[in-house]
């Protein structure tokens, strides 16, 4: 069941209501640290019902934007890289996003005037840590993941050129936004082949699954573990499928509405402000 922040307190989404339910916790970063789960939102009693179309008046950020780390990954797609000419890579590109960056479902985003004429999209399914992760191989992934996140990892594809550093193509203020929701992992129809896509004003420009991904889920964040320690809470972006305003020659512009699709989490839509 999908879960989320309301500004009345941690809610699951139940059909066609919001159940706010009797968890004193801020956020999920906080019941994660904590050591709880995403069940134990399932759990809890009802405290309040809202009409699940009030979504937009009442979700606010369901992880901390103060705390949570924000891993990204580039070229992570067989499509990606086939669509480019570049090799496929050996290892994981990684990268760290600023927690500055986060922002949420429904906020305008842009990149700051004059730093940028190629503000792009990039749908990418985020993987919730919900335990510590250090050093695991593979197998160990799974029990430590809560659950899944749309995101949209935005990337000034001319500041990339020109700079080659990730993180300032990658890490303006409040310009990468993360969905309303969380579903749990147990939940998936299948961990492996989690659908993605992406619409710019209502035309479909991405549209894949994590079947696609060079490393998959477990072996990304395996491999990452051996080089830090992954937090509950915090997000691994697993990259972008093809069809980014890059592979398309067409930026994004200040009144378009980006919509990102990730599995059955309701849609993240943002506005360029």
């Amino acid at each position: 069941m999908e879960t989320l922040v309301t500004r009345y307190g941690i809610a699951r989404v139940e059909g066609e209501e919001l159940a706010v339910v009797d968890l004193l916790y801020p956020d999920l970063s906080a019941l994660l640290a904590a050591g709880g789960t995403l069940a134990e939102v399932d759990k809890a009693q009802v405290v309040r019902r809202l009409a699940a179309a009030e979504l937009d008046e009442v979700a606010v950020a369901p992880l901390s934007l103060r705390t949570t780390s924000v891993w990204g990954v580039g070229l992570n797609y067989h499509g990606k890289a086939a669509l480019t000419g570049r090799p496929v890579p050996t290892s994981p590109i990684l990268f760290l996003k600023p927690p500055s960056s986060l922002t949420t479902h429904g906020a305008t985003i842009s990149a700051p005037a004059g730093i940028t004429e190629q503000f792009d999209y990039e749908a990418e399914v985020g993987i919730v840590l919900g335990k510590p992760l250090v050093d695991a191989r593979p197998g160990d992934v799974p029990d430590a993941v809560a659950g899944i996140i749309a995101a949209n990892d935005t990337t000034a594809r001319d500041v990339m050129k020109a700079t080659g550093t990730p993180v300032l193509a990658k890490g303006f203020p409040a310009a990468a936004p993360l969905g309303a929701t969380v579903l749990p992992w147990e939940e998936l129809a299948d961990p492996n082949a989690i659908p993605v896509a992406s619409w710019v004003d209502g035309q479909q420009r991405q549209n894949s699954s994590t079947a696609d991904l060079i490393f998959d889920v477990a072996d990304l964040l395996s491999r990452l573990s051996r080089y830090a320690r992954l937090e509950p809470g915090d997000v691994v972006l697993t990259g972008t499928p093809p069809g980014t305003g890059q592979d398309r020659d067409e930026f994004l512009r200040p009144g378009q509405q980006i919509t990102i699709s990730v599995g059955s989490l309701v849609p993240l839509v943002n506005t360029v402000a």
